[in-house]
């Protein structure tokens, strides 16, 4: 059969672009930023609690007294000032020099997105296998994907990423002839549950791991927002050997200057470099300058404390609104730290199918079929606490509750089999077609 396409490129791209798919979450991004939308999808910080008149002096300093070299070309691992100023960041949270951290193995990236990007592209061969939490990160998703490889899904329960369930899809992913190549993790207030694997947990995870010969990528943007109790230490602060260390600043400081990195083995710090040269060629000087110059002249860490005020208090009135609003049969998280909790549906809602009909009400998420690679999530939700105030945030459960009611209502009515007999007299019986868009857009 012949067809026709839109796109007169189809039968040019490279193989990996076929399976590429926009995520959940920049299919909404045009819709949840509407003034009227109370969106609890992104993941974006609270910029307003920086004190922007003293960071826009600072910046503005940079290109008045220094603009010679921060607007210039840079060198393609970091400038030493900033990767200076990363290892006493790192140290925070206990990864230190006694652990082995150097500047000489940080690389700066663009992002965590771009430092995710480059370990895909030093490691993963098309067919390879990358264990991840089920759920997991939307942006690493599309990054193995890229690379051609497949994402198995460890399952996760309130204490992290469970042992046992790595053990096993170690072995089934060894009894079917292929090849895993690492672990990708997000083990402290994760994206997109909230959940923090256990103290107990990380050192069976990292025993687990090194038996099996299989490396550790630890994602870890949201460790220095933890607001309940302790957080517990990185894996990278308790092994060295084996464990990529990628973070970033765009939930501490600013996500637009687009500054991360990696800690990496001595061994790979090279071929990091070359393919981050490659790459992009530098990462921005002027935006490298602008968070070494907040690291040395301003008080940031005390803006993680505010940071860390802000976002108890809203990660709080979500969670009232959610015990206070949602239907019967729904249940969530609840993080000591980070931007997000997890919901769970009453059974037989679909949350990808129920989008519409929310933004219609004027409320946006994310459904949590987008941080899985195999099509799970269908009845599960993310919500994010950061960015709306508490008032908003409840007005925004309140509209979703209503939504979610609805959806129920409409089952009741029409049952779960769109187009059975049994929709059809339903139809009949009171003039309204559930699969009509101005019925689903209420």
């Amino acid at each position: 059969m012949t067809g026709t396409t839109l796109d007169d490129y189809t039968d040019r791209y490279a193989q990996r672009v076929r399976g590429m798919t926009a995520s959940e979450i920049r299919a909404l991004f045009a819709v949840a930023s509407r003034p009227e939308v109370v969106s609890l999808a992104g993941g974006a910080p609270y910029i307003s609690a920086l004190p922007l008149d003293a960071v826009g002096e600072v910046l503005g300093r940079l290109v008045a007294e220094h603009g010679a070299t921060t607007l210039q070309y840079g060198i393609g691992q970091g400038t030493l000032e900033l990767r200076e100023r990363i290892c006493e960041v790192m140290a925070l949270s206990g990864i230190d020099v006694g652990c082995g951290a150097s500047p000489e193995d940080v690389v700066v990236t663009v992002g965590g997105q771009q430092a995710l990007d480059l370990v895909a592209r030093l490691f993963l061969d098309p067919g390879d296998v990358v264990l991840a939490e089920g759920p997991t990160y939307v942006g690493a998703l599309g990054v193995f994907q890229s690379a051609q490889a497949q994402v198995v899904h460890v399952p996760m329960d309130d204490d992290g990423l469970v042992p046992e369930a790595l053990e096993a899809a170690i072995a089934e992913t060894a009894r079917t002839g292929r090849r895993a190549k690492f672990l990708y993790t997000i083990p402290t207030y994760q994206n997109p549950t909230g959940v923090t694997l256990s103290e107990e947990r990380r050192e069976r995870v990292l025993d687990i791991c090194e038996r099996a010969g299989l490396l550790v990528v630890e994602d870890d943007p949201y460790s220095q927002l933890g607001f309940d109790g302790e957080t517990p230490a990185p894996l990278r602060a308790r092994r060295r050997d084996g464990v990529f260390y990628l973070s970033t600043f765009s939930k501490t400081f600013a996500p637009g200057l687009r500054v991360g990195w990696i800690l990496a083995p001595h061994a790979v710090r090279d071929k990091l470099v070359i393919a981050n040269e490659a790459q992009v060629l530098c990462p921005s000087a002027f935006a490298q300058a602008a968070v070494t110059a907040y690291l040395s002249t301003m008080p940031w860490r005390q803006q993680l404390k505010v940071y860390r005020e802000v976002y108890r208090e809203r990660r709080d009135a979500l969670l009232t609104a959610l015990t206070d609003l949602m239907p019967e049969g729904t249940s969530w998280t609840n993080p000591s730290g980070g931007l997000f909790v997890w919901a769970t549906l009453p059974d037989g809602l679909d949350a990808k199918a129920m989008v519409p009909r929310a933004i219609a009400a004027r409320v946006a998420y994310v459904p949590g079929i987008g941080f899985y690679a195999d099509g799970s999530g269908v009845g599960n939700m993310r919500l994010n606490f950061s960015f709306p105030p508490p008032e908003r945030i409840r007005e925004g459960v309140r509209r979703l509750a209503g939504v979610m009611e609805q959806e129920t209502a409409m089952r009741r009515v029409f049952g779960a089999a769109v187009g059975s007999p049994a929709r059809d007299g339903a139809v009949a019986a009171t003039g309204v077609d559930p699969r009509d868009p101005r019925t689903r857009l209420a």
